[in-house]
């Protein structure tokens, strides 16, 4: 018996990196699994060799035509939703306010919040008429502390992790719970600049090679964060497993938020020297 057996599961984003390792994991656990991802090609390879549980589908997630189509397809083809991983994203834009199109803030914001707000609208009346489900958005470290990422991705995180708390108290007279997941630094095809290079394993795999050099060190658990940790924070939200949680923004960063590595504190922090000159003669 798996922890997801019986259950039906949309993700999407679904095509690669966090998505996809969650897709593999959710199938693991007995789901049946609903691929959704502008990459057609790529979804369907996946889902062809994950077997005969899972399926794909095309769809823009700022758009809110193909967000309920997806939905629909899921109930035609499985009779219910139990669980939505709203995970699609991009970078969005960068560099200075003042230099940022007005175009380039509107896509971000379609794309990391505009569409949790759609995965969530559309997915509510299925989980409200059977009284049951849980939806999961991916968030992230950035939402909580600024410089870890660009600007508006921030913004959008923070909205992210906010849209989910108020869905929470919505849904939960329905027995529905929101929650979030918010990696910090994750090595995936779209982190490390190759979002659209799955038929590329050799060069996606060595830009993957080049960002876990990068952001090793960066938090307390030295190593980099991989798809599979962030995959592992997902299931355990969609499973029984947490059936009391919800609201919630759990973090998955390897200790990012909590400090700088000890390695990198100051002596003065981490050494006891100044204590023993404190210390009594003869203790």
């Amino acid at each position: 018996m798996g922890r997801l057996d019986g259950k039906v599961a949309v993700i999407t984003g679904g095509a690669s990196g966090i998505g996809a390792a969650t897709a593999r994991r959710f199938v693991d656990e007995g789901a049946r699994v609903l691929i959704v991802d502008l990459q057609e090609d790529v979804a369907s390879k996946l889902a062809g060799e994950l077997g005969a549980s899972v399926a794909a589908l095309r769809c823009n997630v700022a758009r809110e035509a193909d967000v309920a189509r997806v939905m629909e397809a899921a109930v035609e083809r499985w009779g219910r939703i139990d669980v939505l991983f709203n995970n699609a994203g991009f970078g969005g834009a960068s560099g200075p306010l003042d230099q940022t199109a007005v175009e380039d803030y509107d896509l971000t914001m379609d794309v990391l919040l505009k569409s949790v707000f759609l995965g969530i609208k559309h997915v509510s009346p299925h989980m409200k008429a059977q009284r049951s489900g849980s939806i999961i958005n991916t968030a992230s470290v950035c939402a909580f502390e600024a410089g870890i990422g660009n600007q508006l991705y921030s913004v959008a995180k923070a909205g992210v992790v906010m849209l989910t708390k108020t869905a929470a108290i919505e849904l939960a007279e329905h027995d529905v719970r929101v929650n979030a997941v918010c990696p910090g630094y994750i090595a995936t095809p779209l982190a490390a600049g190759r979002p659209l290079a799955e038929h590329e394993a050799d060069s996606v795999e060595r830009a993957l090679g080049r960002l876990r050099e990068r952001t090793q060190g960066n938090q307390p658990l030295a190593r980099s964060g991989e798809a599979e940790d962030i995959a592992n924070m997902v299931t355990f939200l969609a499973s029984d497993d947490s059936a009391w949680v919800t609201g919630q923004a759990m973090v998955v960063d390897g200790g990012l938020l909590a400090g700088k590595p000890w390695r990198d504190l100051p002596a003065w922090i981490t050494s006891q020297r100044d204590i023993d000159l404190y210390r009594p003669a003869g203790d």
